[in-house]
């Protein structure tokens, strides 16, 4: 806390030692600021995509973020219920959530435990998304955990200058339903500003039972004045999702693709049944405080507060032998953090230092609610009860020096210290014991070289670290942290009709943290140290302008993601299988954009994807490989010109996988040992799971402005 209350005194200091003078800043500049201390500049060293409101709002009709990032490159999404509503997923490089980095409005949003992110417990957020960006690679630093191999920042809604009151409402396949109502005041005497949102998405999913009931909130109080931005924020959401993260096996899959064992049990007659309640139950609401001050012309300091909290379960029906018993395991959590940035600008500096503090406690509990043949079962005790503690403090200071008109360098610093300690007993370990501490030095160097005003080239070199999670401790308490050097090359054309840029990566690993394939007994990936692994490859993007009408977009990834003699026990045997492919990394990703607007208020958009195959282990079993699959999906918007009774109406149809292909975007791979069908040896048997895609499916939606 003496760390808090030191910055604080800076915080305060600086805005008291200059006077303020006339304000020359728009606002927007001041809302930016928030953002701008882990937002990639043009001028960095860096791969990066910039995504504005309107870019979003052309497919936002209920989908959850990561889908609406889809065709960007060296993107994968994944959705547990198959038509992107509930639970889904990216990954970036092949890059797992637990290592990229999420940020709201600078705010850490990965769960500082397990280091996911969560997307289904703000669902409709994307609709108060003022803008966000998307790094790959380790990027410039962020408040809090550093990015490792990418990171997505976001930054909601600015102040409206003037009133508005909006409906935006969605029907679509699979009783799809979005409704959402947003407002604002508008800026009060020019100062005050009070906006909102409330959503409710219903969606029973493509696959089984796969239903969502989610609602969220989104409120915001801000004050502008000369060179003052206040903003208090208040949003959240609760999510109640039918389980789906079990999959089904390459038989099911074959022969019932949208079949969910989720549930599953059998009444008294042998009959087969599911459990009604089986879902994951979980509400998340953050009070965000955000100070943004012009203190002269070439000084801009923010501070940042927030408080999270989070109480939820997930109910299961068990069965083991002749015992049938129904459990809720729980999750109750506070995250709190502190931030603080300040920014100096001369003509050819720019200059940040950034420092940020952050609290978890987060309590698992569980608790069996009904049994049956199961007398010794104590309803009043829990059958498992921890808690986790961690504690992050990091600062950085980072510089963009302008040598001369063409060249400029780059150089990031962060330090981070780690303290994390859990206690009690989880749901397959009787006793959790972690107290770690770690320190991380992360530096970051590099230049970008303008040519002319239509070439410039960069490159940049990176070192991040990046600590195990809750679960990692679980399947093995010896688990080390990960280690990341990451190389940037890059080029980019840019000229009236034409973008194009390219990216060179090599991101050179020690005890990379890979998913192995498997789940645990909560459906969290399992993930282990791999020793030394690599990742490299090239990234194509193009924007190409045709005329008015027709515009060209599209990305392409070629990538090499290698395990470096990869050690693994088969058959009762530890073998060194060599180089392997790392899971979950395709080698190719691509998509294709064609805009065509045939007048002013129309837009169609034909979006192609093609994800190439990949494996589900870093074994390279041939039971584990993951089918390559492309989807086309085609996108209509329509605005009205002069509606009678609103200031503007707007129609948006979605049609998705056109072409009705029957594909799986992810996967899980398991093995065990048989020692008993042959005595004396030792047989090791493979299975592997499947989250089939919806086929073809339709969103409709109509947005009423007043």
């Amino acid at each position: 806390m003496k760390n808090i209350f030191f910055l604080l005194f800076i915080f305060c200091y600086t805005i008291s030692a200059q006077q303020i003078a006339i304000d020359t800043l728009e606002i927007q500049n001041l809302e930016e600021v928030i953002v701008s201390s882990v937002r990639a500049k043009e001028n960095l060293p860096i791969a990066f995509n910039n995504i504005s409101k309107d870019e979003l709002s052309k497919r936002n009709l209920g989908q959850d973020i990561p889908i609406l990032l889809n065709f960007l490159p060296n993107v994968v999404t994944t959705s547990d219920a198959g038509a992107g509503i509930g639970y889904t997923g990216i990954r970036i490089r092949g890059i797992n959530s637990q290592s990229t980095n999420v940020t709201i409005n600078g705010i850490p949003y990965n769960d500082a435990e397990s280091l996911g992110t969560f997307w289904v417990d703000l669902p409709d957020f994307s609709s108060s998304v003022e803008n966000l960006q998307v790094q790959r690679g380790i990027g410039t630093s962020v408040n809090g955990s550093s990015a490792f191999g990418a990171s997505i920042n976001i930054l909601t809604d600015k102040i409206a200058e003037k009133s508005f009151f909006e409906s935006s409402n969605t029907v679509g396949s699979f009783n799809t339903i979005k409704n959402n109502f947003k407002f604002s005041t508008g800026l009060l005497n020019n100062v005050f500003e009070f906006s909102g949102r409330l959503s409710k998405i219903d969606s029973d999913g493509y696959i089984d039972r796969a239903s969502s009931n989610l609602k969220s909130y989104f409120l915001q109080f801000s004050y502008k004045k000369n060179k003052t931005l206040l903003k208090f924020l208040n949003f959240g959401g609760h999510e109640i999702t039918y389980q789906a993260w079990n999959g089904i096996d390459l038989l099911t899959l074959e022969n019932n693709r949208t079949y969910n064992p989720s549930g599953l049990y059998f009444d008294l007659d042998g009959n087969e049944k599911f459990h009604e309640n089986e879902v994951d139950n979980y509400k998340q609401d953050h009070f965000q405080f955000h100070w943004t001050q012009s203190v002269s012309n070439n000084l801009t300091s923010s501070l940042g507060l927030n408080l999270t909290n989070g109480r939820g379960f997930y109910e299961q029906y068990n069965e083991n032998g002749n015992e049938d018993y129904i459990t809720r395991k729980w999750l109750d959590n506070q995250f709190f953090v502190f931030n603080y940035n300040l920014n100096y600008t001369t003509a050819n500096n720019n200059l940040t230092f950034g420092s940020t503090y952050s609290e978890y406690d987060g309590d698992h509990f569980g608790e069996t609610i009904w049994a049956q043949n199961s007398g010794d079962i104590q309803f009043t005790d829990l059958f498992y009860n921890g808690n986790g503690l961690k504690k992050d403090f990091s600062n950085f200071i980072k510089t963009i020096y302008q040598l001369s008109d063409g060249l400029s360098i780059y150089a990031d610093f962060q330090l981070r210290k780690i303290d994390y300690v859990t206690i009690g007993s989880t749901s397959n370990v009787d006793e959790l014991a972690v107290d770690k501490s770690y320190s991380f030095f992360n530096p970051k160097a590099g230049f970008n070289y303008n040519f002319n005003n239509e070439n410039k080239a960069y490159f940049s070199v990176s070192r991040a670290y990046r600590e195990p999670t809750r679960s990692d401790f679980e399947n093995n308490l010896d688990i080390q942290p990960e280690e990341l050097i990451n190389y940037e090359l890059g080029w980019q054309f840019n000229n009236k009709n034409l973008i194009f840029s390219t990216n060179f990566y090599f991101m050179n690993y020690k005890n990379q943290l890979v998913l192995t394939g498997a789940l645990d007994d909560v459906g969290t990936p399992v993930r282990e140290n791999s020793g030394k692994s690599f990742r490299k490859g090239v990234e194509f993007e193009s924007v190409y302008s045709l005329n008015k009408k027709f515009v060209f977009s599209g990305n392409l990834s070629l990538s090499k993601n290698k395990n470096i003699d990869y050690i693994s026990n088969f058959d009762g045997q530890v073998i060194n299988l060599g180089d392997t492919d790392i899971s979950f990394s395709p080698e190719l990703i691509s998509s294709l954009n064609v805009s065509y607007t045939p007048k002013q208020n129309l837009n169609i958009n034909l979006l192609y994807k093609y994800v190439g195959e990949q494996f589900l282990s870093n074994t390279e079993s041939s039971v584990s490989k993951l089918d390559s699959y492309m989807t086309t999906d085609i996108n209509i918007i329509y605005k009205f010109e002069s509606p009678k009774y609103f200031s503007e109406v707007i129609i948006t149809a979605m049609i998705n996988n056109i072409f009705n292909k029957k594909y799986v975007a992810n996967g899980y791979y398991y093995t065990y040992d048989d020692t008993w069908s042959v005595p004396g040896a030792v047989t090791t048997i493979e299975g592997t799971g499947y989250y089939p895609q919806a086929i073809r499916n339709f969103l409709f939606g109509v947005v009423l402005r007043l």
